[in-house]
């Protein structure tokens, strides 16, 4: 399947090349800045950077650039999407998992599973949101943000603005975390005397939203806290494709008869690569040197389709989706801290 996005990609015919030049300079153009000092201490990553910049030229100059640029920019939205999730996979090893143990596993596991019951609960009952934008925001503050956001839209069919939405949520939220936790951390000693640096990391990895987010808050605290926290989010990322898969047999099992024929409804094979991908990372079977090429060029890949997103997602879109996605993310966010607080201190105390 790999080699089928591939060789897709490699048979791009000229008029693609305008879009994907211009989503390619805007990725390095957030891939440069990530590298700064002084941004990356703020926990902004290149996939954020990457659709700021996309916005601010989509809602600026994109109306003069888009009869050209169209169809390369929808194709970075579509495959090389796809392509940067499978890829995704050589940044984990299930060796990972034994590393966090049983109690970090159960631990990511029901924090990924309360904050998304709740995100789908309280956004059709308590906000009256629409189910893709409830599934989009409790992807993005249950797993890993934006990549997670990003790949949930094609499996649920999401349009740009309802994407574009959700990755506002959790960059607002996540930013502020980067900040808060940090500060909260001698809050929590004197009440819990017991919590240690590496039980603050893991409670800062499984609630945290964005990968970028979670390195700067666990740096901010301490070297040990940073490990933990960083293998404890690698983890939750790996229950992406899982959940992928869940929500695509949920999609197919919702839909008619009629859709399915249609083909309204696709089964995410990306997902099921992702994880081929990974197994296969786990054997450490290629040379360090390849595998942090691969990842270079998957934080391209993922780059330009945030930019490709960023393009084309309007100022007018986000005002027209209202103040309620944002209320049903610092919901969700608020659950994150108090409700995942308290199944990292109930799972370590029994399992501890």
């Amino acid at each position: 399947m790999a080699e089928l996005i591939l060789a897709k990609t490699r048979q791009v015919p000229t008029q693609h090349l305008p879009g994907l030049l211009l989503a390619a300079a805007i990725a390095a153009a957030a891939i440069w800045l990530g590298d700064r000092p002084a941004i990356a201490s703020c926990g902004l990553g290149a996939l954020t950077l990457a659709i700021v910049v996309g916005m601010l030229v989509g809602n600026t100059v994109w109306p003069r650039l888009q009869p050209l640029c169209d169809p390369g920019i929808l194709l970075a939205k579509q495959r090389l999407l796809r392509l940067g999730i499978i890829l995704y996979g050589f940044r984990l090893t299930f060796q990972q998992i034994a590393d966090v143990g049983l109690s970090g596993v159960l631990i990511d596991l029901l924090t990924l599973c309360s904050t998304f019951a709740l995100a789908c609960w309280t956004g059709r009952r308590l906000f009256g949101l629409d189910r893709q934008i409830c599934w989009l925001i409790g992807a993005g503050s249950s797993i890993c943000g934006a990549a997670a956001i990003l790949a949930t839209g094609p499996v649920i069919k999401a349009d740009s603005a309802k994407v574009a939405v959700a990755i506002a949520t959790v960059v607002i939220f996540g930013t502020l975390a980067i900040f808060i936790y940090p500060l909260l951390y001698p809050l929590v000693l004197t009440w819990f005397p017991a919590v240690t640096p590496t039980a603050y990391g893991i409670f800062t990895g499984s609630t945290l939203h964005e990968v970028a987010q979670v390195v700067a808050a666990g740096h901010a605290i301490s070297a040990e806290s940073e490990n933990a926290a960083v293998i404890a989010k690698m983890l939750r990322v790996m229950m992406l494709a899982p959940f992928l898969l869940f929500l695509g047999a949920l999609m197919r099992r919702g839909s008619s008869v009629a859709s399915h024929r249609a083909g309204a409804i696709s089964f995410p094979w990306f997902a099921l690569l992702f994880i081929v991908v990974t197994l296969f990372n786990s054997f450490h079977l290629l040379p360090i040197v390849v595998v942090q090429s691969i990842n270079q060029l998957d934080t391209v890949l993922l780059a330009m389709a945030m930019a490709a997103l960023g393009l084309t997602t309007h100022i007018s879109a986000l005002k027209r989706a209202g103040v309620k996605p944002l209320l049903l993310a610092l919901l969700l966010f608020i659950w994150l801290i108090i409700g995942g607080g308290a199944i990292n201190l109930g799972v370590q105390h029994l399992m501890g």
